[in-house]
């Protein structure tokens, strides 16, 4: 039951400090809305306003933001909101997404607010209750306990929470919501919330609700889009199955690019069951809920790739129970998944002495258990990342990482461009800025460096806008006619396409000047060495990337965007998208 009121227009912040115990309303400066939205975009602001250069991940003086867009809870797809933070996995800006109940409530609790920023450490284990658009800081319950204890703990309203990684400061541990349903995954944000004893954020209100019209008029344009039919049909199971089709699929910790156990994990073993489809006979449904004797599950591509082709393991139950095992401890599947995957490898070439095998369903979900808890000398250094483990045993090549970020299952030698995406991503190796291997295999022969960075460039800008609105990212589709412009006059921000897409740009440079700020550069952007190495099997057997190849792709990117030869803005480039001033001295003669 939704309440029936106008849509808000957001326009404010809310500061909370738990050192102090303090709140405080701010006002959003006009030309930030303008510039940088809400979402990911006002986000990456406030980070950069509110934290020191070089400061600690894990220190009070980090910031976690909790952030919705100007247009949460209205536009179709499922309402989702922003985590935002220094990563304590990577060391870069993160920006981390979630959608469910709790991203839809959060909204409406927010009333004219866009987000928290919450700094600070508090001395003893607290909760943030948000409600009619304040919060307050009350003590906590659940602490020390799994996932659903925490959100079964208010059983009135919506809640986001650690688990168990979180308040050990997995570095890779999520923010789950929904009783574990939901997460937001990578980098570490629940890292960052455990680490300033903030055990949940509890959403009191109903969501909003108005223009309903509009929302109907866009959802009835659902369909139009080139990935609409996929998601309608598959939801993202089927990514395991369209990866190991053209071989691109990692297996068994990147050793080989194809699973033969595809059909029983992927969207066939999907529709073998008795399942359900969450908003069945809507415009936009969702995912799939299959049902087992004691547990159910939401199968997703990421689990049923890295868990499942990633591990060996072949059975949809078992891929389904360490899924699960994952949401309940609060810790990111991929980040997990590959943790699991380095040990297997590290214990078979002698690197470490570990016993656990590929296709072992109990020896992960041990691990696993070990890593959220850091119970072992190896759950404990695997918490820190797979580059910690492999300054302190050895075995740096088994698994690929970016920023010290594992990559995801998509194998980019198959699409060299996909590589460049992983580098370039603002957040460390990640799929979700460019995806653009699920055209470029299919036209190797237009896979040339400066075609390459151009796409690379227009998805990550435009996704950069996505996330700034906030906008489910399988109806994006819906916005590639304006950008958004018709939906935020409908609340009162009047931009056109051309502000818009330039919006999208700016946020994208301004997460970069993020971490320039921290340290980085080109010798960030790597290739891992195991894609210099041929593909052994498959469609893509004899794939590999040069490095020549990859610093041509990189080198046409840095130009296309304005860089300098380091991967750092021009004054051109910071002039010309009006962030000159907020960083005077970079690229200063």
């Amino acid at each position: 039951m939704t309440t029936e009121r106008a849509p808000p227009r957001r326009t404010a912040v809310l500061r909370v400090d738990l050192t102090d115990g303090t709140v405080k309303r701010e006002p959003i400066p006009e030309q930030w809305l303008r510039q940088y939205i809400g979402g990911k975009g006002l986000g990456a602001r406030y980070l950069h306003e509110v934290t020191e250069p070089g400061v600690d991940p894990l220190a009070p003086g980090n910031a976690l933001l909790f952030m919705v867009g100007p247009l949460s809870g209205l536009i179709p797809g499922e309402p989702r909101y922003a985590a935002i933070t220094k990563s304590p996995l990577t060391g870069t800006f993160l920006d981390s997404y979630s959608g469910g109940d709790f991203a839809a409530r959060l909204a409406g609790s927010l009333g004219e607010t866009m987000g928290l920023i919450v700094t600070g450490q508090a001395p003893e284990p607290v909760s943030l209750v948000v409600s009619d658009g304040d919060v307050s800081i009350e003590p906590a319950t659940a602490w020390g306990e799994g996932v659903e204890a925490a959100c079964e703990a208010h059983p009135d309203a919506a809640v986001a929470c650690t688990g168990p990684a979180g308040e050990n400061e997995v570095v890779y541990a999520t923010i789950a919501s929904d009783g574990g349903d939901h997460h937001a995954g990578r980098g570490g944000a629940g890292a960052v919330m455990g680490s300033k004893r903030l055990k949940a954020v509890i959403a009191v209100d109903e969501p909003v609700s108005g223009l309903d019209e509009l929302r109907t008029e866009y959802e009835e344009r659902f369909g139009d889009g080139s990935t609409d039919d996929w998601h309608r049909a598959s939801e993202t199971v089927e990514s395991v199955d369209f990866a190991d089709e053209i071989g691109a699929l990692s297996t068994r910790g990147w050793q080989e690019s194809t699973f033969e156990g595809t059909d029983e994990i992927g969207i066939e073993a999907v529709e073998a069951t008795d399942y359900e489809r969450e908003h069945e006979g809507e415009a936009i449904p969702g995912g799939f809920r299959v049902s087992f004797e004691e547990s159910e599950s939401t199968p997703r591509g990421g689990t049923q790739m890295t868990l499942g082709a990633g591990l060996g393991i072949d059975d949809f139950e078992d891929v389904a129970t360490l899924g699960l095992t994952c949401d309940r401890l609060g810790v990111d599947i991929i980040g997990v998944g590959n943790a699991i995957a380095w040990a297997i490898r590290a214990g078979e070439e002698g690197v470490i002495d570990y016993a656990g095998e590929f296709g072992d369903i109990e020896s992960a979900i041990e691990l696993a258990e070990a890593i959220a808890a850091r119970e072992t000398e190896l759950g404990a250094t695997l918490a820190d990342g797979i580059d910690a483990a492999a300054e302190a045993y050895g075995g740096e090549d088994l698994i690929p990482t970016v920023k010290g970020m594992e990559l995801p299952s998509y194998d980019p030698r198959r699409a060299p461009s996909m590589a460049l995406a992983y580098a370039t991503s603002d957040r460390g190796a990640c799929h979700r800025r460019a995806r653009p291997i699920e055209t470029a295999v299919f036209e190797p022969d237009l896979d040339e460096p400066t075609r390459r960075a151009r796409e690379v460039i227009a998805e990550q800008d435009y996704r950069s806008l996505l996330w700034s609105l906030i906008a489910d990212d399988f109806t994006e589709t819906l916005y590639t006619r304006d950008f958004g412009a018709e939906w935020l006059a409908a609340v009162g921000l009047e931009l056109t396409p051309t502000a818009l897409r330039r919006a999208g740009t700016r946020i994208w440079t301004l997460t970069r000047l993020f971490n320039v700020r921290e340290g980085f550069d080109r010798d960030d952007d790597t290739l891992p060495p195991v894609l210099e190495e041929p593909i052994t099997d498959g469609p893509g057997a004899g794939d590999q990337i040069s490095q020549s190849e990859f610093e041509a792709m990189r080198s046409a990117y840095y130009e296309q965007r304005g860089w300098d030869e380091r991967g750092v803005p021009t004054r051109e480039t910071l002039d010309a998208l009006d962030l000159g001033a907020l960083f005077p001295s970079v690229n200063r003669a």
